[in-house]
């Protein structure tokens, strides 16, 4: 039997914390193609559930350990991602410490809510990030 099906990932729109401060959400310079701007994510691997490939690709991508709040919503449009179709499960999680860059990611940062430049963003991220702000 021949089946092909979209790759599964998850992305995560990290809010981090000082104590009670909201500080702004974590971002990543994407050290790969596409290059640009994205939320931290990844693949989910075999034997894992998403919200577990959610944590490990946080603590990979930006070495935090998160807590997932909530899920932000499922992406699936065909055309998202330019490497192929890829159906990203998106959660809203929360975070304190210092984000460091790993993994995929050339460099990690923090933006306060309305620095966010949309337009360095890729994949479908612009969207993600517009459905965040219309869910607070």
């Amino acid at each position: 039997m021949d089946i092909k099906t979209p790759f599964l990932a998850t992305d995560v729109v990290i809010r981090l914390w000082e104590r009670e401060r909201f500080r702004g959400i974590v971002l990543i310079e994407r050290l790969n193609y596409p290059q640009g701007l994205a939320f931290p994510g990844g693949f989910v691997e075999v034997g894992e559930s998403v919200e577990e490939s959610a944590i490990r690709e946080m603590r990979e991508e930006t070495g935090l350990e998160v807590k997932i709040k909530k899920l932000l919503g499922v992406y699936s449009d065909p055309e998202r991602d330019p490497r192929g179709h890829v159906v990203s499960v998106v959660f809203v999680a929360d975070a304190e410490g210092e984000p460091k860059a790993g993994s995929d990611a050339k460099e990690v940062k923090v933006y306060k809510l309305e620095e966010v430049p949309l337009e360095r963003f890729v994949f479908d991220h612009k969207r993600i990030f517009l459905d965040f702000l219309s869910s607070l």
